[in-house]
Order: C-alpha cells, then sequence, then structure tokens
C-alpha cells in the first residue's frame, strides 16, 4: 500500500459485472478529476487468443480437461504483482494491452486476441486502477492482495454470474450454449482454487441476488433486470463506514449484519458512489500530505 502512488483494484470472475464498476469508478474520477492509469486484468494472461486455443487443444491431447485462464499456468502472476510493487514504491511500471475484437484491434494494426507491446505506464498518473480476474489472488508464490490500498470484489451469486456469462459470450462473442457449458465446467476447479478465495481478502465485496427464478442458468433467456434483485455489500473492516447515512440515502435499504448493508439493485451504482466517492478523496488528499 502506498499514500503517494494507491492502488484500486476490482476483482471477479469472468460474467460477473465487474465492467460495469469500471464505469462507476470511471465516472469518480472524471468528475473529481482523478488521472487513473488503467490496467485490465486480461493483459497479463500468459496466451493470446491463438497460442491459448493450441495449449487448450494439447492439455486435453494429455488429458487436462481443467486448463483454463483461471489458474496460474496461463496467467503473469508474478509479473502483476511486480506492477503493484512498483507502482506503489514510485508510480511507474509496465502494461500492455488485449485486443478483444477488431475494433480494438484496429488502431493497433494487429489481430484480434493478440497482445500489444509492453509499455511504460504514463507519467504523471493519481493512481493505478485494475480490473479484471486476479486483483487479490495469494499463491505460495505470489501475494498480489497486499498491495491495493482499496481492493473490491464483485460477486453475483453462481447462477447469475452463469447468465451474465451465457448472455454476453452468446450474444456478444457467437458462442453457442453448449461451447459456453463447457468452459464453465473446465474452469471449475480453478474458480474454487484461485477465484473465490480472492473474496477472502477484498475491502468491500458487492454480490448481486436475483429475486426472480434462475434455478436453471443454461435456458435463462435474458439477464435479470437491476430492478429484479438486491445488492449485498460487505465491509471487511466497517470501522469509519457511515451506515446510517448510507440507509438514509439509499431508498429501501437495510442492514442484514453489522458489516453489510443490502441495497435494491437499481441503487447499485449511487450505493458506490457514495461509498467510493470518500475513498478517493482520501487517497488524493494522503498524496499531496506526502508529496
Amino acid at each position: 500500500m502506498s499514500e503517494r502512488h494507491p492502488i484500486i483494484a476490482i476483482t471477479g470472475s469472468s460474467g460477473a459485472g465487474t465492467t460495469s464498476v469500471t464505469r462507476t469508478f470511471e465516472n469518480i474520477f472524471r468528475r473529481e478529476g482523478v488521472t487513473a492509469a488503467v490496467i485490465e486484468g486480461d493483459s497479463f494472461h500468459r496466451h493470446d487468443r491463438q497460442q491459448m486455443k493450441l495449449s487448450q487443444a494439447e492439455a486435453e491431447r494429455a488429458g487436462d480437461r481443467n486448463f483454463s485462464h483461471f489458474g496460474p499456468e496461463n496467467n503473469l502472476f508474478a509479473e502483476l504483482e511486480a506492477l503493484f510493487a512498483s507502482y506503489g514504491r514510485d508510480g511507474t511500471g509496465q502494461s500492455r494491452k488485449y485486443l478483444h475484437d477488431a475494433e480494438e484491434a484496429a488502431p493497433f494494426k494487429q489481430k484480434p486476441g493478440t497482445f500489444t507491446p509492453w509499455e511504460n505506464l504514463p507519467a504523471g498518473t493519481d493512481l493505478l486502477f485494475y480490473e479484471g480476474l486476479h486483483g487479490a489472488v495469494v499463491t505460495p508464490e505470489v501475494n498480489i492482495a497486499r498491495h491495493p490500498d482499496l481492493l473490491i470484489g464483485v460477486v453475483p451469486v453462481i447462477n447469475l454470474e452463469w447468465i451474465q456469462k451465457l448472455w454476453r459470450d452468446k450474444s456478444k462473442r457467437g458462442y453457442s450454449t453448449e461451447a459456453v457449458t463447457d468452459t464453465i465446467l473446465r474452469r471449475m476447479p480453478d474458480y474454487v482454487n484461485y477465484i473465490c478465495p480472492q473474496f477472502t481478502h477484498t475491502h468491500v465485496n458487492f454480490q448481486r441476488v436475483p429475486c426472480v427464478d434462475t434455478s436453471n442458468p443454461f435456458i435463462a433467456r435474458e439477464i435479470p433486470a437491476p430492478d429484479e434483485s438486491m445488492v449485498v455489500i460487505r465491509f471487511a473492516k466497517p470501522k469509519g463506514i457511515d451506515f446510517q447515512y448510507l440507509l438514509n440515502m439509499v431508498h429501501d435499504s437495510f442492514m442484514s449484519r453489522a458489516n453489510t448493508i443490502v441495497v435494491p439493485g437499481g441503487k447499485m451504482e449511487l450505493a458506490m458512489q457514495l461509498i467510493f466517492t470518500p475513498f478517493v478523496w482520501r487517497m488524493m488528499e494522503r498524496k499531496l500530505r506526502g508529496a
């Protein structure tokens, strides 16, 4: 953790909804005049799309049916921790981009599914902002979770997470239900061993819980709307959180435990704005004092 070079990390599984949280922070940064070095977790995968397909096929021929993007063999955990450590120390580091589709790839004149070259982070940023799968990973070799000043988990209940992934991969990436289901099953061991444990290290967790039937996510025709859900917000250390203020500001919210507030799904962004804007203020104040 660093006063002069703070780090915010959003961590969650594929389909969890971390991108929505990122948009909320983008709005906070724009309103508060904060310049962030933005890091996408996909840029720390080990293989590009074609290499991943070849490696997966080789793993399956060897009898490994659980080869996935979630585990350590297919990610650059050490390099991600080195980036966090370097940025926290002096505001420097290296990153790259993963080009998901043709639109992203066009400005770089590269193929979709490839990485841009490694580059130094821009100088003069106020903080580093990470969004991806592994912002709180802890293994015998690395401890990424110790670096962020604010670590946020985004964790829908599992059936909702699968519905969101199925909808995204089918509608935006053209995959079949069978292909997405195969991916979910293949990732399960790494999901249990490397995704779930991260949420014991996060400072704040957001878990969306649908209020409609999601008992068979593989036949769901649409994602439950925000107004058809509640969001459970758990603070690891509730000291200093003004729960009464949040209850007054977010209509129909309530406390379920001493460190947990529940808000209507449609109020999730408002709750995030109310909770995290003061965090960003304090980070910038400490940064100025430490300059």
